[in-house]
């Protein structure tokens, strides 16, 4: 028998056990509070956190399937010339594609709203030049979608709204978005879950669904930087997230589903709170030992390079430093000599050397500290 499109309950759901949650509530809204002390004493968050954020693409990407690594993206970029297979080539594509996404959408929140018409506006970003650029970047489906083992809708584990309900989701789902609740994490986890039901796109739904999650809490103030990074904890527990999803869809359990992802967000924000202290300390330690290794009047714009991008060409950090290459070549021979970098490819004829900062790579990789 061909499964039955879900049709999504207006929001916000009736059946919320606000009492049952009160607990989990302030524990995942202390843990945020936590975090964004420690975002707001970090000087400059988008320097800083920049390789979380890729490794939060990289995460996001994982869940649908893609192979790649933080380091296997940040060397592609530090020379998009080295051979690559093209599985690996379409793989980092997609992480960048869901970075660049992010940034878009933080630059345009400070003109408009977080809306649908935004949300397409990232999804064609999203899938520009990716193995989705066939699948209606940027517009809403018209056809019936589905998620199965295999291409047959007879088999499908969870059927989408048709095309003709979406316009109607979308607009409840925006007004919901836009409004009040009695609590911005309940209601987060409740626009979450519904927009991964409704499965407005062709292709992508589930990295826009996790790409909401920091500009929902930055829009909404609960944060004062939108860098809160949830993928780690999905991917950790993805049998359970599916779970959980579908149990809404199939017996609308909304309060399994917010325990979940209250859950989610109290241990990723100490999770994420954990490595920003990381690397702010990191970077309070290389502003004293930096300039005592290379005694140059570049240190500082040398430091900045290596927490923005921890791997690079020589030529890279020529680039982005300003440094003038005499004095960058001796500050990048005095920091691999005391340890500071590595030499991921030493460099030959016209080919740059590649290079490495380990202890910055550690604490955004690792999954705890």
């Amino acid at each position: 028998m061909r499964p039955v499109p879900y049709v999504p309950e207006p929001l916000p759901p009736a059946g919320i056990d606000w009492e049952s949650h009160i607990s989990q509530i302030a524990s995942a809204n202390r843990a945020l509070a936590r975090y964004d002390g420690i975002l707001q004493a970090i000087p400059n968050p988008q320097l800083l956190l920049s390789p979380l954020l890729t490794q939060e693409a990289v995460l996001s990407s994982r869940i649908e399937g893609t192979q790649a690594s933080l380091e296997d993206v940040l060397r592609f970029e530090a020379n998009p010339r080295e051979p690559i297979s093209g599985a690996a080539l379409a793989d980092i594509q997609e992480i960048v594609n869901y970075r660049d996404a992010l940034n878009a959408a933080v630059e345009a929140l400070s003109a408009r709203r977080l809306d649908v018409a935004l949300i397409c506006d990232l999804h064609r970003i999203l899938l520009s030049g990716s193995r989705g650029m066939d699948r209606g970047p940027g517009c809403i489906r018209d056809i019936q979608n589905f998620i199965g083992r295999d291409a047959n809708i007879e088999h499908a584990i969870f059927v989408p709204p048709a095309p003709a309900d979406l316009a109607r989701a979308l607009a409840d789902w925006e007004g919901y978005l836009q409004g009040g609740e009695k609590d911005i994490l309940v209601q987060l986890s409740v626009l979450k879950a519904q927009f991964e039901l409704i499965h407005p796109f062709c292709d992508g739904n589930g990295r826009i669904g996790r790409m909401l999650v920091p500009l929902i809490l930055y829009e909404k103030g609960l944060i004062g930087s939108p860098m809160f990074y949830i993928s780690a904890y999905l991917e950790r527990h993805r049998p359970a997230y599916y779970e959980r999803l579908l149990a809404v869809s199939r017996d609308g359990d909304w309060n399994g589903w917010i325990g979940f992802f209250l859950r989610a967000i109290e241990e990723q924000a100490g999770t994420n709170g954990e490595k920003a202290r990381a690397i702010l300390d990191l970077y309070d330690e290389m502003k004293r030992v930096v300039p005592e290794v290379t005694r140059s009047q570049y240190a500082v714009a040398a430091i900045d390079a290596l927490f923005k991008v921890p791997v690079f060409s020589s030529v890279e950090f020529y680039g982005q430093t300003a440094i003038p290459k005499v004095s960058g070549a001796k500050i990048l021979k005095d920091l691999e000599e005391n340890g500071i970098i590595q030499v991921l490819q030493r460099g030959a004829g016209r080919r740059a050397s590649m290079y490495a900062f380990p202890r910055l790579l550690a604490i955004t990789e690792g999954d705890r500290l």
